[in-house]
Protein backbone atom coordinates (compact mmCIF):
# COMPACT_ATOMS: atom_id res chain seq x y z
CA UNK A 1 0.00 0.00 0.00
CA UNK A 2 1.04 3.52 -0.50
CA UNK A 3 1.37 6.34 1.82
CA UNK A 4 -1.14 8.15 -0.52
CA UNK A 5 -3.55 5.25 0.75
CA UNK A 6 -3.29 6.25 4.33
CA UNK A 7 -5.18 8.95 5.60
CA UNK A 8 -3.05 10.78 7.95
CA UNK A 9 -2.28 10.02 11.10
CA UNK A 10 -3.34 6.42 9.97
CA UNK A 11 -0.14 4.37 9.65
CA UNK A 12 0.15 0.74 8.88
CA UNK A 13 -0.40 -1.77 11.48
CA UNK A 14 2.78 -3.60 12.86
CA UNK A 15 3.28 -7.13 11.60
CA UNK A 16 3.61 -9.51 14.28
CA UNK A 17 6.36 -11.85 14.58
CA UNK A 18 6.02 -15.04 11.52
CA UNK A 19 4.04 -13.38 9.40
CA UNK A 20 5.29 -15.27 6.27
CA UNK A 21 6.12 -12.88 2.84
CA UNK A 22 3.00 -14.88 1.21
CA UNK A 23 0.46 -13.67 3.61
CA UNK A 24 1.20 -10.24 3.45
CA UNK A 25 -1.91 -10.00 0.52
CA UNK A 26 -5.67 -9.23 0.37
CA UNK A 27 -7.04 -6.62 2.83
CA UNK A 28 -4.60 -3.84 3.95
CA UNK A 29 -4.43 -3.29 7.76
CA UNK A 30 -3.80 0.07 9.55
CA UNK A 31 -3.81 1.50 12.74
CA UNK A 32 -5.63 5.28 13.35
CA UNK A 33 -3.05 6.83 15.20
CA UNK A 34 0.50 5.75 16.36
CA UNK A 35 -1.26 5.11 20.13
CA UNK A 36 -2.89 2.08 18.30
CA UNK A 37 -0.54 0.65 17.14
CA UNK A 38 1.90 1.02 20.22
CA UNK A 39 -0.91 -0.87 22.23
CA UNK A 40 -1.21 -3.31 19.12
CA UNK A 41 2.59 -3.88 19.37
CA UNK A 42 1.71 -4.53 23.48
CA UNK A 43 -0.44 -6.92 22.65
CA UNK A 44 2.02 -8.65 20.28
CA UNK A 45 4.77 -8.79 23.44
CA UNK A 46 1.81 -10.60 25.83
CA UNK A 47 0.34 -13.29 23.43
CA UNK A 48 2.17 -13.66 19.92
CA UNK A 49 0.65 -16.73 18.60
CA UNK A 50 -3.27 -14.93 18.91
CA UNK A 51 -2.36 -11.63 17.37
CA UNK A 52 -0.50 -13.19 14.51
CA UNK A 53 -3.57 -15.18 13.79
CA UNK A 54 -6.24 -12.32 13.99
CA UNK A 55 -3.59 -9.95 11.97
CA UNK A 56 -3.96 -12.92 9.06
CA UNK A 57 -7.68 -13.06 9.67
CA UNK A 58 -7.89 -9.02 9.42
CA UNK A 59 -5.51 -9.73 6.12
CA UNK A 60 -7.84 -12.57 4.97
CA UNK A 61 -11.84 -11.92 5.92
CA UNK A 62 -12.30 -9.25 8.49
CA UNK A 63 -15.94 -9.08 7.64
CA UNK A 64 -16.75 -13.03 8.20
CA UNK A 65 -18.24 -13.54 11.82
CA UNK A 66 -16.38 -15.88 13.81
CA UNK A 67 -18.93 -16.79 16.66
CA UNK A 68 -18.45 -15.48 20.14
CA UNK A 69 -14.82 -14.43 18.84
CA UNK A 70 -15.64 -11.74 16.01
CA UNK A 71 -18.69 -9.87 15.40
CA UNK A 72 -20.53 -6.40 13.81
CA UNK A 73 -21.15 -4.31 17.54
CA UNK A 74 -24.91 -3.33 17.38
CA UNK A 75 -26.10 -0.05 17.94
CA UNK A 76 -25.92 3.50 15.63
CA UNK A 77 -22.95 4.59 17.61
CA UNK A 78 -21.28 1.57 16.66
CA UNK A 79 -22.44 1.55 12.60
CA UNK A 80 -19.66 -0.48 10.71
CA UNK A 81 -17.61 -1.67 13.71
CA UNK A 82 -16.37 -4.99 14.59
CA UNK A 83 -15.08 -6.55 17.91
CA UNK A 84 -12.44 -9.10 17.86
CA UNK A 85 -11.28 -10.94 21.06
CA UNK A 86 -8.00 -11.86 20.94
CA UNK A 87 -7.89 -13.67 24.17
CA UNK A 88 -9.82 -13.62 26.99
CA UNK A 89 -8.69 -10.39 28.28
CA UNK A 90 -7.82 -8.84 24.70
CA UNK A 91 -9.70 -7.21 22.01
CA UNK A 92 -9.27 -5.45 18.69
CA UNK A 93 -11.79 -2.82 17.54
CA UNK A 94 -12.05 -2.47 13.88
CA UNK A 95 -13.97 -0.62 10.66
CA UNK A 96 -13.57 -2.39 7.93
CA UNK A 97 -13.68 -0.78 4.30
CA UNK A 98 -14.89 -3.37 1.80
CA UNK A 99 -14.48 -0.90 -1.42
CA UNK A 100 -10.85 -0.19 0.09
CA UNK A 101 -10.24 -3.49 1.09
CA UNK A 102 -9.10 -1.79 4.00
CA UNK A 103 -9.26 -2.25 7.73
CA UNK A 104 -9.02 0.60 10.22
CA UNK A 105 -7.90 -0.52 13.56
CA UNK A 106 -9.06 1.96 16.34
CA UNK A 107 -8.38 0.06 19.74
CA UNK A 108 -6.27 -2.89 20.78
CA UNK A 109 -5.65 -3.23 24.16
CA UNK A 110 -7.82 -4.35 27.19
CA UNK A 111 -11.28 -5.19 26.89
CA UNK A 112 -12.90 -1.59 27.46
CA UNK A 113 -16.79 -1.35 28.29
CA UNK A 114 -18.13 -0.07 27.21
CA UNK A 115 -16.74 -0.64 23.77
CA UNK A 116 -15.18 2.12 22.18
CA UNK A 117 -16.75 4.15 19.37
CA UNK A 118 -15.04 4.21 15.82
Amino acid sequence: MSQAEINPPEELLAEPPGNAVGDRGGWSVVARNGRVNRNWEALIDRSPENALRWYRYLRKCPMTRYPGRVFPLRGSAYRGAWECEVTSGDRIYYVPDGAAQKVVVYYAGPHPRPAPRP
